[in-house]
């Protein structure tokens, strides 16, 4: 998932510079919501592996 944030990022970077803005937004949208998730699901991966050992 963290490759998919990355892509989605590069490839914003890169359209923004070539002047492609609203694409550019919208591949930096997309990047922002896929690390949310995956920030989510590391907080419940943790908490999850945390409350088995208990």
């Amino acid at each position: 998932m963290i490759r998919l944030i990355l892509l989605f990022l590069v490839l914003a970077i890169i359209f923004g510079i070539f002047g492609f803005t609203g694409i550019a937004v919208g591949f930096a949208a997309i990047a922002k919501v896929l690390f949310y998730v995956f920030l989510a699901l590391l907080v419940i991966s943790v908490l999850g592996s945390v409350l088995r050992r208990v």
